[in-house]
């Protein structure tokens, strides 16, 4: 052994490339932070089927806590319902039955009343249009001329309209204004101006100049669903072409709070509003002492109630004069139809088909009540919060303390922030999103998961291709299942160390090229090498005609001593099979063995870029003399003192003590004979 170069750059040493390591991933880690930017963009650019998502849950909130309503019901609607049409006639009416109904409405004292129907047009049964129809005719010549002479329709409506406290609709549409007027609603801003904010038309439809002339107040029956065609939210406040236009059921409130009552509008930028210098939107709007909180677009989340007919009142009862005064003196009134025919119709998280009137009607009552549903403006930021944090934490568990923690913690985040947007919800009324960051988190942990999962197959793999040339199949298996087996670094443990040289090498491999030396050297440690590996060996490295192998190390081996003992045998049998297969005449190959426990450093060794799984220590140095010392003693096998004391059922020959090269105190020494049943430690 003495001279051999041991950085051979032939040696074939296990090379571990410090990447191997299972403690540090950085694809996992990359991963990670790819999908927590990647579910944060996502909610910033809020697709159509995340923000579906979002609302799917806040629909399941107020279908499973709407809002109570008054018992006294404030706002009635007058309903021009089937029942009606039948006993009235088709629609549409003459406008004399609106007229009808608006001065018994008012006589009987209620606050407002509201009108969701636009008379673009004038009255077709109106007097003088049917006296243009019968003037053709001589029979009802004189009809006509005396229906000529009569007041019209409209005229009428106009007349019972003014005085009352009438809101009349229009529809805000994107071709030129009709009949649109000014608002009749004063205005008060604070801060940013919020036609910038709301949603804006380039005209819109109103009812004739004649009626809404007359009226107290004009508001915008627009809606303005979800993508899912869902009403959710209804806008305050619309803009046309460069004016700032109140709903109708906004309208209908101010005209309650009486003569002169004026809309305030707090934006971004007023007093109290923090918006860090950014353009917001609007805040709130105040009407009297009534605040309604708002989205930054100036529209109102409905807190819709059940539906009751007891909020309704047929429009013929009001006619025929059946209906009771108590039932709409100091109410505020809407009318508006729930006839199908009629097309007025919407969708809402309650119901699938609600009447457009009945819409309005719960916006106002929801004014009144101060029973509101609100988005803040901090809910995005508190969801993204929790999306990053929870997933960055569930990221680092799975790293750290694997799949099942992170699970764990997973579930237990998730269910706290559900909590935390069911109580806001029902305490408060505040809408927190808790579906998207909990599907956010769920995705990161199955891909982290998965990630961590295939990292750790190819931890296995890289272990399997790193020691599967020098340790034996079975504990290769075992140290993929469990790496914590395989302390990388260094340890001191004790170990059994064996050092096999061949001897005469240099004549044996006289006159062999480089090919048949290759051969040559492959035929003879192939069955060597599996000699070791079958008995739970670990190869450390080969050096030329050298081998170097111990035991008890990655794993631990509780008969090291014995196992290196069994290979040393093995060993020997397989060469006398080489020997007999290379045929008579050639010279006989003999190697020396020498083996030795004790303690030593087994880790890693080398630099950060490349190092071997090995072994350091002065038991390293004593296996190897003890193998040189075969040639004096003559025999195959020198064992040292500590791996004879442990092993039971070897023959052993005592040499004596020797004083082994680069040693001061003399070591006893032994040679390993063979395996006996004769008992420990036989025939020294």
């Amino acid at each position: 052994m003495a001279g051999k170069n041991l950085r051979n750059p032939a040696n074939l040493g296990l090379r571990v490339a410090e990447t191997a390591l299972p403690l540090k991933l950085p694809l996992p880690l990359m991963l990670t932070l790819a999908l927590i930017a990647l579910s944060v963009l996502l909610r910033v650019f809020d697709p159509a089927p995340v923000a579906k998502l979002r609302l799917a849950v806040f629909d399941s909130y107020l279908a499973a806590s709407p809002r109570v309503a008054d018992p006294a019901y404030p706002v009635k609607i007058i309903d021009i319902d089937e029942a009606s049409l039948a006993k009235i006639g088709q629609w549409p009416w003459p406008r004399t039955k609106l007229a009808g109904i608006v001065t018994r409405l008012t006589a009987a004292g209620a606050k407002t009343i509201s009108i969701d129907l636009i008379l673009a047009e004038p009255d077709r049964l109106s007097p003088a249009a049917l006296a243009e129809a019968f003037a053709a005719d001589p029979v009802l010549a004189p009809l006509a001329a005396r229906a000529a002479s009569l007041p019209s329709n409209d005229q009428t409506l106009a007349d019972a309209i003014s005085g009352a406290p009438v809101v009349l609709g229009f529809s805000a549409e994107r071709g030129a204004p009709r009949n649109l007027l000014p608002p009749r609603a004063p205005l008060a801003i604070a801060g940013d101006d919020p036609k910038e904010a709301v949603p804006r038309y380039s005209g819109g439809v109103g009812s004739l100049p004649e009626l809404t002339e007359k009226a107290a107040g004009i508001g915008a029956v627009n809606w303005i669903p979800e993508r899912d065609q869902i009403v959710r939210r209804v806008p305050l406040l619309i803009t046309v072409i460069d004016t700032l236009y109140p709903s109708l059921s906004l309208e209908a409130l101010r005209v309650a709070a009486g003569p002169g009552s004026t809309i305030f509008v707090k934006s971004s930028g007023a007093s109290g509003i923090h918006a860090f210098g950014q353009r917001t939107g609007i805040d709130s709007v105040r009407v009297g002492d009534t605040v309604l909180p708002v989205d930054g677009r100036g529209e109102l989340w409905l807190k819709l109630a059940a539906g009751d007919p007891k909020r309704t009142i047929a429009a013929h009862t009001i006619l025929d004069g059946s209906f009771k005064t108590d039932d709409i003196a100091g109410r505020h009134m809407f009318i508006g139809s729930s006839a199908t025919g009629l097309l007025d119709l919407r969708a809402t998280a309650l119901s699938t088909s609600v009447p457009g009137v009945e819409i309005h009607a719960q916006a106002l009552e929801q004014m009144l009540s101060g029973d509101h549903l609100v988005r803040p403006s901090w809910a995005t930021g508190a969801e993204l919060l929790f999306l990053v944090l929870a997933s960055a934490l569930v990221a680092y568990l799975i790293h750290t303390s694997g799949a099942i923690m992170a699970a764990a913690a997973s579930v237990a985040a998730i269910g706290v922030f559900w909590l935390f947007s069911s109580n806001a919800y029902s305490a408060s009324g505040l809408l927190i999103d808790p579906v998207y960051p909990s599907i956010a988190v769920v995705a990161l942990y199955l891909a982290g998961s998965l990630a961590n999962y295939l990292a750790a197959e190819r931890d296995r793999a890289r272990i399997r291709s790193a020691f599967g040339h020098y340790v034996a199949p079975a504990v290769v298996e075992e140290l993929a299942r469990d790496q914590s087996k395989l302390k990388l670094g260094g340890e001191m443990r004790e170990v059994t160390l064996m050092f096999a040289d061949v001897r005469g090498f240099s004549k044996l491999s006289e006159g062999m090229d480089a090919e048949e030396l290759i051969r040559f050297v492959n035929a003879l440690f192939t069955p060597l090498t599996d000699d070791i590996l079958h008995n739970r060996g670990t190869i450390d490295k080969f050096m030329g005609d050298a081998v170097m192998a111990f035991w008890n190390a990655p794993l631990t081996d509780a008969d090291h001593a014995a196992n290196a003992c069994r290979a040393a045998l093995a060993m020997l049998e397989s060469l006398d099979k080489l020997n007999e297969s290379r045929g008579p005449g050639a010279d006989p190959i003999r190697i020396g063995i020498g083996i030795n426990t004790g303690e030593a450093v087994v880790g890693n060794v080398g630099s950060p870029q490349r190092f071997d799984y090995s072994v350091l220590g002065d038991a390293v140095n004593i296996a190897s003399r003890l193998e040189e010392a075969t040639k004096t003693y003559g025999v195959d096998v020198i064992a040292g003192e500590r791996t004879v004391s442990l092993v039971r059922g070897f023959a052993f020959k005592e040499l004596g003590s020797a004083t082994l090269r680069g040693k001061d105190r003399p070591e006893r020494i032994y040679a390993l004979t063979g395996e006996t049943d004769a008992g420990i430690n036989a025939d020294r």
